[in-house]
């Protein structure tokens, strides 16, 4: 089931289950979050060509991030496979949803990288989750960007900048709840004008801690809340982004996110 978050027409943001073949998909709204209530159609169909696809979820608590779960992703970046699931926080400010623009920090220089990820959306409180049991925490799953400042990681050292700043966590078009995580492929696309360039293809099957593994190793030492992002870590080819060129990030089974890269206005 594909839920997702949408405006139409001006609307304040709903949710609601997307139906339908590719290029006839409607959006049937749903009362309330399905978060916190069970689906309840309200009878409503709106064309999903006439919706605004926004952040399917805006996490209430946090958003974490596990470095270095593709052993060709760590090697890229000189840095080791960590033993242990590398995990950092970054803000629910720095959600974003598809389609959004990102305008380009002038602090973040010329090292502005794209980071296509899978993500896992928690269901409900939990804490210390046995491995066998993450699938009952688990919502579904959607598509992320971790955009990162790369020349600021080493001397912020807590990347609550290169990882954290306003829009820079992208994710979306909606949350999959019915998805096998294990094998999936994650493909990162540059685009400039009309050159499309593929500069990640990876798999979930090559991820060093699998979900299961993170969702266990995040929750020994931190409750998580309903609606609390995982990112699960990039495969390796991750590469600057420039002003004017789009990124589009697509995982099979859940499609595809798009973030385009703006200048800052000169005043």
């Amino acid at each position: 089931m594909r839920i997702a978050r949408f405006s139409s027409s001006g609307s304040d943001p709903r949710y609601g289950v997307v139906e339908g073949a590719r290029g006839e998909e409607e959006v049937v709204v749903v009362a309330g979050d399905p978060l916190f209530t069970p689906l309840s159609p309200t009878g409503e169909r709106v064309p999903l060509a006439d919706a605004r696809l926004l952040a399917p979820v805006i996490p209430r608590s946090k958003v974490l991030g596990i470095g270095r779960n593709y052993a060709a992703h760590a090697a890229e970046l000189g840095n080791e496979v960590p033993a242990e699931p590398l995990v950092f926080t970054v803000p629910n400010t720095s959600v974003a949803g598809p389609g959004d623009p990102l305008v380009i920090p002038a602090w973040a220089g010329e090292e502005l990288h794209y980071e296509g990820e899978l993500a896992v959306v928690i269901r409900r409180l939990c804490k210390d989750v046995p491995v066998e049991r993450v699938p009952e925490v688990v919502f579904g799953y959607t598509v992320a960007n971790d955009i990162t400042a790369r020349s600021l990681q080493g001397p912020d050292q807590q990347w609550w900048r290169a990882k954290g700043a306003d829009g820079f966590t992208p994710i979306g078009p909606w949350i999959e709840t019915d998805l096998d995580p294990s094998d999936l492929r994650i493909e990162t696309r540059r685009i400039t004008g009309d050159e499309v360039e593929v500069v990640q293809d990876g798999r979930t099957s090559l991820m060093v801690h699998d979900v299961a593994a993170i969702v266990a190793h995040v929750s020994s030492a931190m409750t998580l809340l309903p609606g609390d992002v995982i990112l699960t870590g990039t495969p390796a080819g991750v590469g600057p982004v420039r002003a004017g060129q789009r990124v589009e990030v697509e995982i099979e089974g859940l499609g595809v996110l798009s973030t385009t890269f703006t200048a800052p206005e000169r005043g």
